[in-house]
C-alpha cells in the first residue's frame, strides 16, 4: 500500500513539473512573440526615420544652393540693369532694363496687346505706309472673344506648336515702306516669326500680306511644398 501512494505521489508530482513547464513554455514564448514583433517595429521605425532624415537633408541641401545661388543671380540682374541695349529699348523710362527681357517674352496671351503694339508701333507712323487690315487671333482655350476691331475669333493653331499667338495683316505703300515695316518687325523686343509673306501690285502701289506668330511663356512658379513620406 505505502508503494502504491508513492507511485501516486510521484506520478502528482511529474504531473504538476509538466504543468509548471508547460506554464513557463507559454510564458516565454509570449514574450519571445512581444519582443519579435517590437523588433520589427522598431526596425520599421528606424528606416522610416532614416527615410525622413535623408528627405530633410535633400531639402536642407536644396535651400542651400539656391541660397548660394541668389547672390550670383542679383549681380546678373544688375548687370542687365546697365546693358545700353537694354536700356534703349525700355517701354517707359520708369522701367527697369530687365523689364525688356520679360516684355519680349510675356507670361500671358494677351493677343490684345499684340496687336496694339503691331497698330500703334511696329506699323505705325512709318512714311508711306497704310494699315490696311490688322487680325490678331486669341488663343484657343486660353483667351475668350475680344473686340471686333483688332481680334477676331479664329479656328484653334494647327502648327503643333504651343504658347504661340497668330496674326495677320496687310500694308500698303511704297518699297521703301514695306521694307521699314518688315525692318521693324525683326528689330522688335518680342520674338515675331513671319509664317508666309505676299506682295502684290494694286493700283500702282504694293499690296503687302503677311501671316506670322508671337510668343508667350507662363509664367513658373517657385516655392516650398510638402511631400509625405511612406513607412
Amino acid at each position: 500500500m505505502a508503494n502504491k501512494d508513492a507511485a501516486m505521489r510521484k506520478r502528482a508530482q511529474i504531473a504538476k513539473a509538466n504543468r509548471t513547464m508547460f506554464i513557463w513554455v507559454a510564458v516565454i514564448s509570449v514574450i519571445v512573440g512581444f519582443a519579435l514583433v517590437g523588433s520589427i517595429f522598431l526596425t520599421q521605425k528606424l528606416f522610416f526615420n532614416e527615410k525622413v532624415l535623408a528627405e530633410k537633408d535633400k531639402t536642407i541641401a536644396t535651400l542651400k544652393a539656391d541660397n548660394n545661388n541668389v547672390s550670383a543671380l542679383e549681380a546678373q540682374v544688375r548687370v542687365l540693369d546697365t546693358n545700353q541695349a537694354l536700356i534703349d529699348a525700355k517701354a517707359k523710362p520708369t522701367d527697369q532694363a530687365i523689364q525688356v527681357i520679360l516684355d519680349a517674352l510675356p507670361s500671358d496671351a494677351n493677343s490684345l496687346a499684340l496687336g496694339a503694339s503691331l497698330q500703334d508701333k511696329l506699323l505705325s507712323g512709318i512714311s508711306g505706309l497704310t494699315l490696311v487690315s490688322l487680325q490678331v487671333d486669341p488663343v484657343v482655350g486660353v483667351e475668350t472673344s475680344s473686340t471686333d476691331l483688332t481680334v477676331q475669333n479664329a479656328s484653334p493653331v494647327t502648327t503643333g506648336d504651343q504658347n504661340q499667338i497668330t496674326f495677320r495683316f496687310s500694308v500698303k505703300g511704297s518699297d521703301a515702306s514695306l521694307k521699314e515695316a518688315l525692318t521693324r518687325l525683326e528689330r522688335s523686343i518680342r520674338a515675331i516669326d513671319i509664317l508666309s509673306l505676299k506682295i502684290e501690285s494694286q493700283n500702282g502701289t504694293r499690296l503687302m500680306t503677311v501671316e506670322a506668330r508671337a510668343f508667350y511663356e507662363p509664367a513658373r512658379t517657385v516655392g516650398l511644398k510638402d511631400k509625405v513620406i511612406k513607412p
